[in-house]
């Protein structure tokens, strides 16, 4: 079987209640790489698209608004790893032989019922993504000693990233100041410890070997996937609140399947809904040691999150994995302009996850087969 690779990745502005439907949102990223390939909607064959909406038929009416007359087409929602789990499903078929190119594209508002988690029992009356966080929060500083302030410098980070980001939804520096008085919304997270859920859309096209070369002299390839759904419940997430099971199966089945170790990455994209949950990826990923992700936010030696993360980018829930792999297939090709990262970059990796972490998909790309 042919490898696969990315072969163009853009992602729409991200912005808070727009009064443009969803579709119209979902199509922005796509007319832009309409544009700079111009003939390649009449190669498509596969249509995902990734949201947390109710809409239904939305992938086969998006494929209409587009002019796109696909074999495949389908949505796919996972909470906030859908875009991740459309990129492996668009994977998976073009491997199996079923399609040669697919156009994966994610989107979502700001007001999406995957907001809260109201169907989860094992949550009690606390049903909100803030309420998780704090529990695992309180977990890692307990065991570890884990500070507020290596939380907030987290969002300070980021929120700096976002600031050369031209999609992101936020576009001004904080302070650790300012991060540590802002309102506390669940003991110890804090508003700006939080993503903001906004309104986005991020799109990828990914095709065989045979094809991608016709495109592009620089193809991104997909180089290691690892998926792991440890429960649908909070009950089944973790064993001591300090780290994600999900998460780490995950890390080991890509990397396994990459033949690369965690050092030899040079970008990744973490999932940081929250402060706490970029800590304690650090160490989910083995990028750092257990105990120590607090002291890696200002002391690690791997891009991470050059964009902003979805603490600066902003979190539309079914854009967001998409988003991520974006970031990651610019920076590989060279066009991440202003957040360009240190050359030479040879392999990056997508960390995204759902519903308090109780699945996870991991992607590892790499600018060379």
């Amino acid at each position: 079987m042919s490898e696969i690779a990315v072969i163009s990745a853009k992602s729409g502005k991200f912005r808070k209640d727009s009064s443009t439907s969803l579709l119209d949102i979902a199509c922005e990223p796509c007319i832009s790489i309409f544009n700079q390939y111009p003939h390649l909607r009449d190669d498509i064959d596969c249509v995902l698209f990734s949201t947390t909406s109710d809409i239904q038929y939305g992938s086969t009416i998006l494929s209409e608004y587009l002019g796109i007359k696909s074999n495949i087409s389908q949505r796919i929602d996972n909470l906030c790893n859908s875009g991740t789990n459309a990129i492996i499903s668009g994977y998976s078929f073009i491997k199996a032989g079923l399609c040669s190119t697919v156009l994966v594209v994610g989107a979502d508002l700001k007001n999406t019922q995957g907001r809260s988690l109201k169907w989860d029992i094992s949550r009690g009356q606390f049903p909100f993504p803030v309420h998780w966080a704090a529990l695992f929060a309180k977990s890692h500083m307990r065991r570890f000693g884990t500070t507020e302030e290596q939380m907030a410098s987290v969002a300070v980070k980021n929120r700096n990233n976002a600031m050369k980001n031209p999609a992101a939804f936020h576009s001004s520096r904080i302070t650790l100041e300012e991060v540590l008085g802002s309102k506390k919304i669940v003991d110890p997270i804090k508003l700006l410890d939080c993503s903001f859920v906004c309104d986005g859309a991020s799109a990828i096209v990914m095709t065989n070997k045979d094809n991608a070369k016709e495109f592009t002299d620089i193809p991104v390839w997909i180089a290691g996937i690892g998926t792991c759904v440890s429960s649908a419940s909070f009950a089944g997430i973790s064993d001591d609140l300090s780290s994600l099971k999900s998460a780490k199966i995950a890390a080991r089945r890509a990397y396994d399947m990459a033949k690369i170790r965690p050092r030899d990455l040079d970008i990744v994209e973490l999932h940081d809904a929250f402060t706490i949950m970029e800590i304690i990826s650090y160490e989910d990923l083995d990028l750092a040691e257990k105990g120590e992700g607090g002291k890696y936010v200002t002391h690690g030696d791997i891009a991470i999150n050059p964009r902003g993360g979805l603490l600066g980018s902003g979190h539309p829930l079914g854009a967001t994995g998409i988003a991520q792999t974006v970031e990651i297939v610019e920076q590989l090709m060279g066009k991440a302009e202003g957040r360009q990262v240190q050359t030479p970059h040879r392999l990056g990796l997508v960390h995204n996850l759902a519903a308090a972490g109780s699945s996870a998909a991991i992607i590892i790309l790499g600018s060379e087969l």
